[in-house]
């Protein structure tokens, strides 16, 4: 058998190629331009609705000159591990101050999210450890298990009481780290921490929570769902990501001293990938200055988020259980969420379509997020544009 057959015989490449021969392909489309809540694709400007810029600081003057600044006096990369020759300054006062805003004893700066996630839980789950995970978590959550060299079991998302049984089952001489995220990036939901915390100590599990959509949204000036609950002393690991509320582009953990500085030297992600580019690692350190200077940026975030919450509510489309600023728009059918998608293009809006086997089969939809930059005349138009599309292609 050669090895390319299967890719000849994969039905979702096929599909992939229609899509793109009838001009509804949503996928890879280059952007000319961007201010963030407005972009513009071939030659047209359309209101961005697809963004995890949260706070909209991509285009704050403080973080863009930080990271001008950085290159200036940096240059442009590293061109080294963390272990080697690239540790900069700029990355030890990233993680003081990271830890210092989270309320942990340390943190660490990996070069991407997702290898975040990868190297931290392949480092702590060992032979005869158990990840546990509940079935909507990231891909590199699950990627990370897969990596690590002890077990995976999963739960009903959401499911305390299957969370319970799960735990159970798990023998007790087993290290246990059950890993959620806080805002889960599909649905926009919120896992719920108390129950979970109660579960982890009644099973002596340990719990890592996943805030990469959490951070400068939920909790005291965004410092994420621990905070928001108020059990930052229950959640033994936090991650984040840079390219959401941060604007930039990387990962961090923060927790225990012990436990950052284990990582620190276990985690092949970070042990065998170059740091965190200067311009990366300074915009993110004024990104974390801005949230902690302007926290009316996260007010209006919210303001913004329920207003077309409650608008798409109230025009009869389908949102699930969304109570961030994260609103999917549940069409379940494949194409017609693709149908639905280029109309909202073509009449001005962007938004991202995520399609099987990015949700489970027959729950296609329509991702949207929203920006504190984002403004009212922005929400009224995009409404308009929801309905008149919504009724064309039969979802209202």
């Amino acid at each position: 058998m050669d090895l390319f057959d299967k890719i000849k015989k994969a039905e979702y490449l096929q599909e992939a190629r229609i899509a793109i021969d009838q001009g509804i392909y949503p996928f890879f489309l280059p952007l000319e331009e961007t201010e963030g809540t407005e972009v513009i694709i071939n030659g047209r400007r359309l209101i961005m609705l697809g963004s995890n810029n949260y706070l909209g600081l991509t285009t704050h003057p403080k973080v863009k000159e930080a990271a001008i600044k950085a290159i200036k006096e940096y240059g442009t990369s590293c061109t080294g591990s963390r272990f080697m020759n690239g540790t900069l300054k700029l990355h030890k006062e990233l993680e003081e101050k990271l830890a210092e805003f989270l309320h942990k004893e340390a943190a660490l700066v990996f070069s991407t999210g997702y290898q975040t996630n990868l190297g931290t839980i392949s480092a702590l789950i060992g032979k005869g450890d158990i990840a546990i995970t509940d079935k909507e978590d990231h891909a590199s959550i699950i990627d990370g298990c897969r990596l690590s060299q002890g077990e995976m079991r999963r739960f009903k998302h959401n499911d305390m009481e299957d969370l319970e049984k799960v735990l159970a089952s798990c023998p007790d001489n087993a290290g246990k780290l059950v890993i959620v995220d806080g805002v889960f990036s599909m649905a926009g939901d919120i896992a719920p921490l108390p129950e979970i915390v109660k579960l982890c100590e009644k099973y002596g599990a340990r719990l890592m929570v996943d805030d990469a959509h959490s951070i400068g949204v939920l909790g005291d000036h965004g410092r994420g769902t621990a905070n928001h609950f108020g059990l930052e002393d229950k959640v033994d690991i936090i991650m984040g990501t840079f390219s959401k509320s941060f604007a930039s582009l990387g990962g961090f953990i923060a927790g225990d001293e012990e436990v950052i500085f284990y990582i620190q030297h276990t985690a092949r992600s970070f042990i065998f990938s170059a740091s965190m580019s200067p311009a990366n690692t300074a915009a993110a350190l004024a990104a974390l200055e801005v949230m902690q200077e302007e926290p009316e940026r996260i007010d209006h975030l919210w303001k913004i988020a329920n207003r077309m919450r409650e608008g798409l509510k109230s025009l009869g489309f389908d949102i699930g259980n969304s109570c961030t600023p994260i609103i999917p728009i549940y069409i379940r059918d494949r194409w017609k969420t693709i149908y639905m998608w280029k109309e909202l293009f073509d009449l001005g809006v962007y938004c991202n379509p995520v399609l099987p086997p990015g949700v489970p089969p027959n729950q296609s939809l329509l991702r949207t997020s929203y920006m504190a930059t984002h403004t009212e005349e922005q929400i009224d138009r995009a409404l308009e544009i929801f309905e008149k599309a919504g009724k064309k292609v039969g979802i209202i």
